[in-house]
């Protein structure tokens, strides 16, 4: 028997301070490592298909 579920509730607190002490250059240089490593597993998925 599924369960339903009707209503969700979420909380969250923002903190504006965390955000303003980080470095912008540093969120980049992230953003940038995680689309390289996306990058080369897509490729090594596809090597791996035209070898078949």
């Amino acid at each position: 028997m599924p369960i339903e579920i009707k209503e969700l509730h979420i909380k969250i607190n923002v903190s504006e301070e965390n955000a303003r002490n980080r470095p912008v250059q540093e969120d980049i240089t992230k953003k940038e490592k995680l689309i390289e490593a996306c990058v080369e597993q897509v490729m090594e998925i596809l090597a791996k298909k035209e070898e078949r």
